[in-house]
């Protein structure tokens, strides 16, 4: 790296340094053991109730938010998806009866994402599999390390790191 990239670095990082060799390690570890929980859950949830992760979580945002509604780019940024993401799902989903969008009052453009009664019952009754694939993929952790988990990716998701140029930090 020349001078002017560890310049660079430094400045949108804070650090003064790149990671070590243990540090590009526990990176890449959480990456591998998102990918599997995730890739396992879904694997559930497809083969048991013909339904995906991301469709399992845009009913489970929707049932849990006030008025169980939400705007589109509120739901982007609950599920992590982009926005064209969450409108062709949506779109899926509406097509299925299990959410529909309706038109914000106070603002003539803005549409909210709504889930349904179907949409209740599908959310219902694909829970305990979802449930059941998070007991069995994810917590054998010992409380300790779950503690320990929980607090370092909330620091991390909350901002206690830089955002990437160009982009806010999620709250």
């Amino acid at each position: 790296m020349n001078a002017f990239r560890n310049i660079h670095f430094v400045a949108e990082t804070g650090l003064d340094r790149l990671p070590t060799r243990s540090e590009l390690l526990a990176y890449r570890s959480f990456l591998r053991a998102h990918a599997r929980v995730t890739r396992c859950l879904e694997g559930d949830l497809i083969a048991e109730q013909r339904l995906t992760l991301a469709a399992y979580d845009v009913l489970e945002a929707l049932s849990e938010a006030p008025e169980r509604r939400l705007r589109m780019t509120e739901l982007a940024d609950v599920v992590l998806l982009s926005r064209s993401g969450v409108t062709r799902l949506v779109d899926r989903l509406e097509r299925l009866g299990l959410v529909k969008r309706v038109r914000v009052d106070s603002d003539g453009r803005g549409v909210q994402a709504v889930i349904t009664e179907r949409g209740e019952a599908r959310l219902r009754m694909a829970s305990p599999t979802h449930r059941n694939g998070i007991a069995r993929y994810f917590l054998s952790a010992t409380a300790g390390e779950l503690e320990t988990l929980v607090r370092t990716c909330e620091r991390l998701a909350d901002g206690g790191v830089p955002s990437p140029p160009g982009q806010r930090a999620q709250a």
